[in-house]
Parts: structure tokens; C-alpha cells; sequence
């Protein structure tokens, strides 16, 4: 059995401010669906205000590439529709920008350090943590 677990930060489109209460609570709501559809398990959500940390675990036969495709594809098509207002802040573009940082994330003795590292960065420590659970064997 593998357990394969990855953290992922997405910022957003011309790294602009549009992570709102609601937003977040948008992206929440999404990524709780998606794992209903996917073999994709959000571990941890945490929101800036320009960025997000994904603490995602999911199955070998999803790349890391084919995880964060499938999430933020879906997250963008939901936040446009949800939110217009965001779609007019990003001057009717793309939600989130091209790139993406990603790194495994060890099983026993890493978890823990990335959890406090998402909980704890960000500018003037404004992360936020909008959703958490345990690890689960697929």
C-alpha cells in the first residue's frame, strides 16, 4: 500500500488579492467534492491572500501534474462561476497563474513540519487554515 502524500502552493493570477471569506470558503467546498469524485484527499487547506497550500494525498497512479491540474481547473471553473467579481478582478483571465510549487512529503516525520509550515507562513502570518483531516488508506 502506498501512501503518497504532496504539498502544493498555487498563487493566484498576477499574484492579485482575491482570496476573500467567501472564496475560501468556495475553494473549501469544491476540494470536499472533488474528493468525492477523485482519488484525490485534501489532508490540509490554508488559504493567503494570494496563494494556497494544498497538503493533497492521492494514489501512484496520479502525478503530482495530473493532481494540481484536476484541482485547479475545477476550482477555477467553480470560483468564475460562484464569484463573478473575482473573474472582473482578474480581468476576465485565468484564476490561478501557470506555475506551481510541489514536494512529497514523507509519511511519519514530515507531515507534521509542512502542517505548522502552512499554518504559520505567509505575509504578516495571515495564512489560514480552511480544512483539515487525517490521512485515510485508499
Amino acid at each position: 500500500m502506498s501512501v503518497l502524500l504532496y504539498h502544493y502552493v498555487c498563487p493566484s493570477k498576477y499574484r492579485r488579492v482575491v482570496f476573500s471569506e467567501a472564496v475560501d470558503e468556495s475553494i473549501k467546498c469544491v476540494c470536499l467534492e472533488i474528493s468525492k469524485r477523485y482519488e484525490i484527499e485534501f489532508i490540509e487547506i490554508g488559504t493567503d491572500k494570494d496563494h494556497v497550500h494544498f497538503l493533497i494525498q492521492s494514489v501512484p497512479t496520479n502525478s503530482p501534474t495530473k493532481i494540481i491540474q484536476t484541482v485547479k481547473s475545477i476550482t477555477a471553473r467553480e470560483i468564475f462561476i460562484k464569484h463573478p467579481e473575482v473573474k472582473r478582478q482578474l480581468w476576465g483571465g485565468e484564476f490561478w497563474s501557470k506555475g506551481f510549487y510541489v514536494n512529497t512529503v514523507g509519511r511519519h516525520g514530515d507531515e507534521n513540519t509542512i502542517k505548522e509550515y502552512v499554518k504559520n507562513q505567509g505575509r504578516e502570518k495571515e495564512c489560514k487554515q480552511l480544512h483539515k483531516q487525517q490521512l485515510s488508506l485508499f
